[in-house]
């Protein structure tokens, strides 16, 4: 006999994670959720994604992070919540604590994380404060909560980072052809991920009793490069040598230093971690707090660094 899906909501799906979450539940059969404000529905973009959710067959409960009454109404009809809310709202995750734990019905709860291991990873100003601070508060109290939970270290999404080979020049939406920017040496081993596989990993994880209370570290075998072995790949599906301009690690930070608390720099604290500190591979996967999801569900397909590229070539 067929054992039961767990029922998923997703908070912030109509988002750039959000969405692939969505997608991820409805596609692995489990039933789906998806909290939207009532604001979502009159936007141009948003509404054409709540239209397709329903069209999916996602269940759309109207609802919002500062109405307290419709959180919990919400949790009671779901067995599994994934957040997947952005930046400036992370702290506001309490409240999902708050109201999960009035609910009193939800066995596990998967909070917005979606990069590096925020336990691990020693980033410097403003993403520390920003983010990495941020997401650890809310790590705490969830376990302070109680809650059952995962958190889910999906390292670099494909869509951001492999699709432009790291690069982030406005306008450009495939790698270059003609020269590309490293930070430090490039030496730094980076994991990277397709955002779909990401989605099926964790859906794949909700009901997983090897799960429970532990990080799902996603890190397939084929999926982890330095910044040189990635160029090094371009090229040789190019046939074409590309001009290297190295920025030292003195240079990251100087600029990071002098320039204003923007996105931008948020990010190049996070990729200075990531491409000039090694976070994301610098430490072994402790079993008692830790799981590898390629190891766990090696049936799952997902897509090489070689095998993206390989579009764009």
């Amino acid at each position: 006999m067929a054992t039961k899906k767990s029922r998923v909501l997703v908070i912030g799906g109509t988002g750039y994670t959000g969405k692939f979450m969505v997608e991820g539940s409805v596609k692995a059969g489990n039933p789906t959720f998806a909290i939207v404000r009532e604001a979502s529905l009159s936007d141009p973009v948003k509404g054409k994604t709540v239209q397709r959710f329903k069209d999916l067959g996602v269940t759309i409960l109207h609802g919002d992070l500062n109405d307290h009454e419709s959180l919990v109404k919400a949790m009671k009809q779901v067995d599994v919540v994934i957040s997947t809310v952005g930046r400036v709202q992370l702290l506001d995750q309490t409240k999902i604590i708050s109201a999960i734990k009035e609910a009193g019905n939800v066995k596990r709860f998967l909070p917005s994380e979606f990069g590096t291991d925020v336990d691990k990873t020693g980033a410097v100003e403003p993403a520390k404060s920003l983010v990495f601070v941020a997401k650890r508060r809310i790590r705490r109290a969830v376990e302070a909560s109680g809650i059952p939970y995962t958190y889910v270290v999906n390292n670099c999404a494909a869509g951001l980072y492999l699709r432009t080979l790291v690069q982030f020049q406005p306008g450009l939406t495939s790698p270059p052809r003609d020269k590309v920017a490293i930070l430090g040496d490039g030496n730094a081993k980076v994991v990277f991920n397709k955002e779909e596989d990401v989605a099926a990993y964790m859906i794949r994880a909700v009901d997983d009793p090897r799960t429970l209370n532990k990080t799902l570290y996603i890190n397939p075998p084929k999926n982890t490069l330095s910044m040189n072995e990635l160029v090094a790949l371009w090229e040789k599906k190019i046939g074409k040598s590309l001009e290297k301009t190295h920025m030292s690690e003195e240079q990251v930070l100087k600029t990071i230093q002098v320039s204003p608390v923007v996105p931008a720099t948020i990010f190049l604290s996070i990729n200075h971690s990531v491409f000039v500190k090694g976070d994301q591979t610098n430490f072994t996967i402790e079993p008692e707090l830790g799981v590898e999801a390629s190891e766990l569900y090696p049936d799952v397909k997902y897509t090489s660094i070689e095998e993206y590229l390989s579009h764009f070539a």
